[in-house]
């Protein structure tokens, strides 16, 4: 195991530094260190890939606890039109053209139904990556941007628990799919309210004593715990790491769980995509290089179209809808999850993850080369739009610039903030824990 260990970490780093001085996403230097040291090139693997799964499913765990930790409530509903509409568009317009890839590609509806998930959400690594090493992380559009991201994030672990059931019956039942959905919605309601009645405050409480190393602890006990009530009720362990994330996000120490745990992810979240590659033929990629351009097609301009249109529906200017959806060109994370589930199940057929992962190569090379070209590609649809077209942009820009010339309430509290403060001062969260507190100051006298 030691020596595993020794191989990957190794590999992965000679191979990330590599691909940092080709100024191109780590991301791909782990894949490509799973090829190096999977058992495809060189005839065996350099590895045992039973440990390199296991320690890659707990990777998934921890990007998905990371990702709840960053969704901030607060954010999401300060830009809720175009976060709602432009995710909303992106994941059922690129789900009806993933479907339909897998229909003309003789594909049976489950796994059309699992190449339609894939190809539905961007990577919000890759992306706020691509943005910062742009230089665009102060525009305006970066707002939007992270809240489409974030909505994808939620609709894809939700997604993730549909495809699974689909995948074991092997056919779509409308009724069954929508009690399943109605249990998953009462469930999840049930989860925030007993955690944000009861966790924020804990932690509060516990505050004084909480050193990096004791709340680190805490904060994976509670992920872990999270994780188990998920599978026992039924749902995947992913939906359990990302509702505890998201549960710690409104605590007062959420910056700060987010800050330790950052090491701890990096490290799994390596790995996970070292046994991505581990699992790609180069052999095979050759052999269906054909479809592997055509669904990288299918990404770039599908996402292109209705980005664009779902941020324009939103109520961002054409300008910054162009600018978000040209940052949407690939897709990451969740699409080797959910392929990864797919195989788990046994329904996925084969050659499909070779070509999503190395679509997702292809896309991720091409993102930054994308996203310069979107302001020209503004400039030329401006110079060649109708009238009535150009004096849309015109006006949703001055509106725009007129919004942001408003100075905003400084000391009035939104709903979102409201909600918060009363759920966390409730009379029976703040009397429960404190007699929690004195039941165990009273216990810890009697042992005196």
């Amino acid at each position: 195991m030691v020596t595993d260990l020794y191989i990957l970490m190794i590999t992965a780093a000679v191979v990330s530094i590599v691909f940092k001085l080709l100024k191109q996403p780590v991301v791909l230097g782990y894949i490509v260190a799973g090829v190096l040291v999977g058992p495809h090139l060189f005839g065996q693997t350099l590895v045992n890939a039973d440990n390199v799964k296991h320690w890659g499913d707990i990777g998934v765990l921890f990007v998905l606890f990371c990702i709840g930790l960053e969704f901030r409530l607060k954010n999401l509903i300060s830009s809720g039109k175009v976060a709602a509409i432009g995710a909303l568009t992106i994941i059922v317009g690129m789900m009806v053209l993933g479907y339909l890839v897998g229909w003309d590609a003789k594909f049976d509806m489950v796994n059309s139904l699992f190449l339609a998930g894939m190809l539905c959400m961007s990577s919000t690594t890759i992306v706020m990556k691509a943005i910062d090493e742009a230089g665009l992380s102060k525009e305006r559009f970066v707002k939007g941007a992270t809240s489409i991201l974030i909505v994808e994030d939620v609709v894809a672990v939700v997604l993730m628990v549909l495809l699974s059931s689909i995948a074991i019956r092997h056919q779509f039942e409308g009724a069954e799919l929508a009690s399943k959905v109605v249990d998953l919605a009462i469930t999840l309601v049930a989860w925030f309210i007993c955690g944000i009645l009861i966790i924020p405050t804990l932690i509060r409480k516990l505050k004084p004593h909480l050193n990096d190393e004791t709340l680190i602890i805490l904060s994976l006990g509670l992920c872990l715990g999270m994780v188990l009530t998920a599978e026992e009720a039924g749902f995947s362990s992913a939906l359990g790491a990302f509702v505890m994330g998201s549960i710690l996000a409104e605590t007062v120490e959420s910056h700060r769980i987010e800050k330790l745990m950052t090491p701890l992810k990096n490290v799994f979240a390596a790995i996970f995509f070292i046994s991505v590659g581990m699992m790609i033929d180069p052999a095979s990629l050759s052999e269906y290089w054909m479809s592997i351009v055509y669904v990288s097609l299918v990404i770039v301009i599908g996402m292109i179209l209705f980005g664009t249109l779902g941020c324009w529906w939103g109520g961002q200017t054409m300008r910054d809808s162009m600018l978000t959806s040209f940052s949407f060109v690939q897709i990451g994370e969740f699409s080797f999850i959910i392929a990864g589930l797919g195989t788990s199940l046994g329904v996925l057929n084969p050659i499909i993850y070779p070509i999503i992962v190395a679509a997702s190569v292809v896309t991720t090379f091409l993102t930054p080369y994308i996203m310069k070209a979107a302001v020209p590609c503004y400039t030329f649809l401006y110079n060649h739009a109708s009238d009535s077209l150009r004096a849309k942009i015109d006006k949703r820009e001055q509106e725009m610039a007129e919004a942001e010339e408003e100075k905003p309430t400084g000391g009035k509290k939104t709903f979102a903030d409201k909600v918060r403060y009363a759920v966390r001062h409730t009379f029976v969260t703040k009397h429960l824990v404190d007699l929690f507190f004195k039941n165990m100051s009273a216990h810890d006298e009697k042992k005196r």
